[in-house]
């Protein structure tokens, strides 16, 4: 959080130089550079592939309990893995086959020689196989508005890990050192600032004075 509030300072504080703090009065709040921070943030993320990174979640499902809450960053989950190969207890173990014993004597107790494709092949279709019949893989659905996940096999046991592939929205501070994503946010919510400054100067674009008064730049910004 204090990397966070650290990069943040720094945006806010070229944002000022550019509308001519120091030299001029900027009118601007803290609340108003957090607020146009916060929709650069909204917009970039609803229109930039670069806002999204591709990551996996643990989740530990619960006995008769086939709706799970997800964090908001997620927004989409692709696939759930499980860890055996497929049963309706809670084992997490995979049970022993005469193709795995093979691929382990061929790959790590005599790592230093090549072969063994043959027996490699077997067993992913061994598994690949044993998955789709002993329910290996699990159907569900998901609702990227409420991020609720629904399995619709209901879990017979409890304390099982399961691996989701999901897509979640990057944190902010990794696109604020994004170095393709951080001019464009700056210049948005730049601009953003200076709506928000016009808004107010324009609802006084002339201010009475000795000399004739003083017209704000309300209109330009």
């Amino acid at each position: 959080m204090a990397e966070l509030e650290q990069l943040k300072s720094e945006l806010f504080r070229k944002i000022f130089l550019n509308l001519g703090g120091n030299l001029v009065d900027v009118e601007l709040d803290p609340e108003h550079y957090e607020y146009a921070l916060m929709q650069a943030l909204e917009v970039y993320r609803q229109k930039s592939a670069n806002a999204v990174e591709e990551s996996y979640l643990s989740l530990n499902l619960i006995e008769d309990q086939q709706e799970y809450i997800l964090p908001p960053e997620v927004i989409n989950v692709k696939q759930i893995y499980r860890r055996s190969i497929g049963s309706s207890n809670s084992s997490n173990t995979t049970t022993f086959e005469p193709f795995e014993a093979g691929f382990v004597n061929t790959y790590l107790l005599q790592s230093g020689r090549v072969g063994g494709l043959a027996s490699y092949e077997l067993y992913a279709q061994y598994q690949e196989l044993t998955s789709r019949m002993f329910g290996g893989y699990i159907n569900f659905s998901f609702n990227t508005v409420t991020k609720k996940l629904t399995i619709v096999r209901r879990p017979r046991g409890s304390e099982e890990d399961v691996l989701l592939h999901s897509y979640n929205y990057k944190p902010d501070t990794m696109l604020l050192q994004d170095t393709y994503a951080y001019p464009w946010i700056k210049s948005y919510t730049q601009a953003l600032c200076k709506q928000s400054l016009g808004e107010a100067r324009e609802k006084f674009a002339t201010i009475a004075g000795p000399a004739g008064g003083t017209v704000l730049n309300g209109s330009s910004l």
